[in-house]
């Protein structure tokens, strides 16, 4: 049952034309700056609604609107002498910010159903910023439902320049792409999204200019990768790393490398979680979401970097074959560990993944993601992702682009006096340190099989890869979380100029 993916809104942008204000059908979107002033396109509005909108504007200012506020909306139904079901005013300021233009769009989206609408925006900036934040909350998963809604109308942009603003919008909307991409992978249930089905749709990406290598079993056993295998000897699905290859860059330039945890469900092995709340398990992949997201991205987007993708795809499951708490394994590196809970699976995934990554690219840097820990929810909530590393430079690089994209991160400290918690009385190392500073010790495994020199950011997503309430630019469910600032990261550190 492979379901299709989520589409996007199709979003065009046009020259203003103030003949189609009165015959367009769905919804009109007019955007105002704070002061009310009017352009040519709201005084022809206001002049076919004899003055409604202008009524509609001062009655809000009098009232101290919240919606009446950069970003915000408001609405008048049934304009009179408009075609159009509904009329949206949009506030932005002419200097007004991209965050604000990104909400606006995402408010219209929320306001708009599926209807077409038309948005005059006439010489107000950000206009691809707003188109992209009306995309990206524009989203909804419906792929296994019977009675889903038609596809959402197509939006009409007018605005100052169009072709600029079009050629503009074109990266965001690869972006946008990549973030549907992530988020349609971590809302699949576990018996759609099995360890085959998600290597079939990365290796699907060749058809836009993705090298993709799909890794089986027998070849992960080859590599000494005993640490990731442990984890999915429970399951009927065959445990596999996909390497994703975007070489955009400088021939023979050290690409950079993302990482991701690719836990198709998690039952936690023997050690077995609780039953209630296990559904949600079904997002235990999202660091792979994430890659895959930006991996696509930057193909469409024909990023001018080498940038290599890799996940490693498990499913974690009890059984007779399941790995048990106080086996012994050993990782690709030849370290062994001592597997204390077979539900600190995640950490075993991902060390064989980061030694084959630095053993077989040599990267300039890299950066592993995962739904890790509860523990980093307990710490920072579901308002920002962890961030760990090893380089300044780098991570501070990472905070910014994150910062830039509003994406909430906050480093978190790594240091060796964790590393007691991780000692064992008879393998290298446990996979667990215990409750005490649970997200710290587990990127601090994780740092163990990060190469002397080697630039590294560990993000654990466990409170952000998947929200139950909405945010600005996604419902709830899979937010994507990481596509946009790791494609910003790339553009801004990366990419050759």
């Amino acid at each position: 049952m492979t379901a299709k993916p989520t589409p996007m809104t199709k979003v065009t942008f046009e020259a203003l034309g103030v003949e189609a204000l009165a015959t367009a059908e769905g919804r009109v979107a007019v955007v105002l700056s704070p002061d009310a002033k009017m352009d040519a396109a709201a005084q022809r509005i206001n002049e076919l609604t004899q003055g409604a909108l202008e009524r509609l504007v001062r009655m809000a200012a009098t009232k101290d609107s919240a919606d009446f506020k950069p970003g915000g909306v408001i609405t008048l139904s049934v304009p009179a002498n408009m075609a159009a079901d509904a009329l949206d005013v949009v506030c932005l300021s002419h200097s007004g910010s991209v965050e604000d233009a990104r909400k606006a769009g995402a408010a219209l989206a929320k306001v708009r159903g599926t209807a077409d609408m038309l948005i005059a925006m006439g010489d107000i900036g950000h206009a691809a910023e707003l188109g992209f934040g009306l995309v990206m909350r524009d989203y909804g998963f419906n792929a296994h439902k019977t009675d889903a809604k038609p596809a959402a109308g197509a939006v009409r942009i007018m605005c100052a320049k169009p072709e600029e603003v079009q050629a503009a919008a074109a990266p965001l909307m690869a972006v946008a792409e990549g973030a549907f991409f992530t988020r349609d992978l971590v809302n699949e249930p576990a018996n759609v999204l099995t360890t085959t089905e998600f290597a079939d749709r990365l290796k699907a990406m060749e058809d836009i200019g993705l090298k993709v290598e799909v890794l089986e079993e027998d070849a992960l056993a080859s590599l000494g990768m005993g640490s990731l295998l442990c984890v999915g000897q429970g399951s009927d699905s065959p445990s596999k790393v996909v390497v994703m290859h975007w070489n955009g860059g400088p021939e023979g330039e050290a690409p950079l490398a993302l990482v991701g945890k690719g836990v198709v469900f998690d039952t936690g092995g023997i050690s077995l979680k609780p039953g209630a709340g296990m559904e949600d398990m079904t997002m235990d992949m999202g660091g792979a979401g994430v890659v895959a997201g930006v991996m696509r991205a930057l193909a469409l987007r024909k990023a001018k970097a080498n940038v290599i993708g890799l996940v490693g795809l498990v499913e974690n499951m009890p059984s007779g074959n399941a790995v048990r708490p106080g086996d012994v394994v050993t990782s690709m590196k030849g370290d062994t560990i001592e597997v204390i809970n077979t539900d600190a699976e995640g950490r075993l995934v991902l060390c064989d993944v980061m030694w084959y990554a630095q053993e077989r690219f040599k990267p300039a840097g890299m950066i592993d993601l995962a739904t890790l820990t509860g523990a980093i929810i307990i710490g920072l909530g579901h308002e920002n992702a962890g961030v760990f590393s090893n380089d300044d430079d780098l991570c501070n690089a990472f905070l910014k682009s994150a910062a830039t994209e509003n994406e909430g991160a906050w480093r978190m400290p790594l240091g060796k006096a964790y590393d007691e918690q991780l000692k064992s009385r008879i393998a290298d190392m446990k996979n667990v340190g215990g409750r005490p500073a649970g997200s710290i010790t587990a990127a601090q495994f994780l740092k163990r099989f990060v190469k002397d020199e080697m630039p590294w950011i560990h993000l654990d997503i466990a409170g952000v890869a998947s929200v139950k309430t909405d945010t600005t630019l996604a419902p709830k469910g899979a937010t994507g979380w990481g596509v946009a600032a790791l494609n910003r990261l790339v553009a801004d550190k990366f990419e050759s100029k």
